[in-house]
């Protein structure tokens, strides 16, 4: 493969803010910790070693866990190293996603563990760096995790309406693992990871656990730890926030000083605030908690407490209360001895509204580093497009744009009318100058007609385009299929393809690739080109 970046900034996908995190905005400065860079690690490992952390209970949270998967040494000892005060983690998040999702669950994946092996190379035998993937189990908005496009086919889960994703039982999937064995069909590599699937899958009670499974069997090799944070033995060490949040609620008034503070300098709120930012978790339920007359309510429910009550609930039951996504981070960084968060650019964004929380509860904001983001573009296309002599950067403007910079560059005769659009502008200046000299209300007319003029000169180059369109119209539907083959849906390749129309080809070598190319720490957008 062959790889090269483009800057973040040229990349009309990304959001604002992302961008400006992703370049080092001055902005931004005063809403993070720690600069992006290899050689900081030092100073982060440093603040962190101030900070206990729940060590014991973590490593058997994980057992308990990792006892259902195959065994895998490597990952073994990565977990038993845990209990070691010099041991560190960097980690990423997301919720459980059918077979993983869009690419960006991989790149995300991949980006963690070579933050991992970075940081291990530059800190040495004194510590040592485990790369962990955070499953937002408790999440609850199956639409966003219950489907893929493979081959212009989209796989549908459709489970019946439930609370929390990661209890859902496997058993919902059958179908979906019946409609893929049909899609993916009898190739060696196609046969080879069906079968690591519906193992998976089928092996594990619920989602939440066949994600786990699913992705330690892919990247376990790695030295990847998955963990599932819903663990009453975990969540007891969050109870001193969950409390604070129920009696004095001071995530949202923090939280959303930030981002009006963020929106004044022209960034878009990523998440807002609740006044209790906490879901009640029962059997097939996951509601918000809401404070009304100083009553506790469970929305949707029968359930209210006094604060007495929920208050003793919280103690006992702990594993019961669920933090959203304002309070979340908190949470992971209890739970972990965390050097760094991996994410992408949307998840940074409310990370960067999160600060001023970790700075109220005493802990230690992570680095932050962007994910690795990747346009992966195989052989044939790369000839497509020498053939038609247009380079892949060119496919990041709109169809449209492409099409029109490829008409002009191969017409027959100049079609672009900027020249003589500037000789009329030029007549009519002249024109408005000595009419106005004579009555000034004529260069108003004079203006009016020049409008018309330009729209006229403006029909005549679209006559033009649409004949020189006719004549390459095989090159045009050529591009059109390329440019919605590397940008479906006119969005990008990593957020709506999915790892097996890759694994199909390549098989594990795919991922072997990416871990070659993919360096945390490039600054642009990931451009990887298969040479025949």
């Amino acid at each position: 493969m062959q790889k090269s970046l483009l800057t973040y900034s040229q990349i009309p996908q990304l959001a604002k803010t992302d961008v400006a995190y992703a370049t080092q905005d001055p902005l931004l400065s005063p809403y993070f910790q720690y600069r992006p860079q290899l050689e900081v690690f030092k100073e982060v490992l440093h603040a962190r070693k101030q900070i206990s952390t729940p060590r014991t209970d973590l490593v058997a949270a994980l057992k308990v866990q990792y006892a259902h998967f195959p065994d895998n040494i490597f990952v073994d000892r990565q977990i038993a190293s845990l209990a070691s005060d010099k041991t560190f983690t960097v980690c990423t998040a997301h919720q459980p996603s059918l077979l993983l999702g869009p690419l960006y669950f991989v790149y995300k994946a991949i980006t963690t563990i070579n933050l991992a092996d970075a940081v291990q190379g530059l800190l040495g035998p004194s510590a040592h760096i485990v790369p962990v993937f955070v499953l937002g189990s408790e999440d609850h908005d199956i639409e966003e995790l219950n489907h893929i496009h493979l081959f212009n086919k989209q796989l549908r889960w459709t489970p019946e309406p439930q609370g929390s994703v990661g209890p859902i039982p496997t058993q919902t999937l059958y179908p979906v693992l019946a409609e893929l064995g049909q899609i993916l069909g009898d190739g060696e590599h196609a046969r080879y990871i069906f079968e690591r699937i519906e193992k998976a899958y089928i092996r594990q009670a619920d989602f939440g656990s066949a994600t786990q499974a699913l992705l330690h069997d892919l990247f376990g090799r790695y030295g990847l730890v998955v963990l599932n944070m819903n663990r009453p033995e975990l969540k007891k060490h969050f109870i001193p926030v969950m409390r604070e949040e129920l009696l004095t609620q001071p995530a949202h008034r923090i939280v959303q000083n930030t981002t009006e503070q963020l929106n004044a300098l022209g960034f878009k709120t990523q998440a807002s605030p609740r006044e209790i930012n906490l879901f009640y978790l029962q059997q097939n339920s996951r509601e918000r908690i809401v404070l009304e007359n100083g009553v506790y309510k469970v929305l949707n429910t029968p359930l209210q407490f006094s604060q007495e009550a929920i208050l003793k609930e919280l103690e006992s039951h702990p594993e019961r209360f669920s933090p959203n996504v304002i309070l979340r981070p908190l949470y992971q960084e209890i739970i972990l001895p965390n050097l760094a968060y991996v994410g992408g650019g949307g998840e940074l964004a409310y990370w960067l509204e999160r600060k001023a929380l970790f700075e109220h509860y005493r802990l230690p904001f992570p680095m932050l580093l962007r994910r690795n983001s990747v346009l992966w573009l195989d052989a044939d296309g790369l000839k497509k497009m020498e053939r038609l002599n247009i380079v892949p950067t060119e496919f990041f403007q709109d169809t449209d744009a492409v099409i029109r910079q490829f008409v002009e560059s191969n017409a027959a005769a100049e079609v672009s009318l900027a020249t003589e659009a500037e000789d009329l502008k030029g007549v009519f200046d002249s024109l408005a100058q000595k009419a106005s000299a004579i009555d000034p209300t004529l260069e108003k007319a004079v203006r009016a007609d020049e409008a018309r003029q330009i729209a006229l000169l403006e029909q005549w180059r679209a006559r033009l385009v649409r004949v020189e369109k006719q004549k390459h119209e095989v090159s045009i539907n050529q591009i059109r299929a390329l440019r919605e083959k590397y940008f479906p849906g006119n969005g990008l390749q990593e957020r709506r393809d999915n790892f097996l129309s890759f694994y199909l080809r390549y098989g594990e070598s795919f991922f072997d690739t990416l871990k070659e190319n993919l360096d945390p720490f490039d600054e642009g957008f990931v451009i990887l080109s298969e040479r025949s």
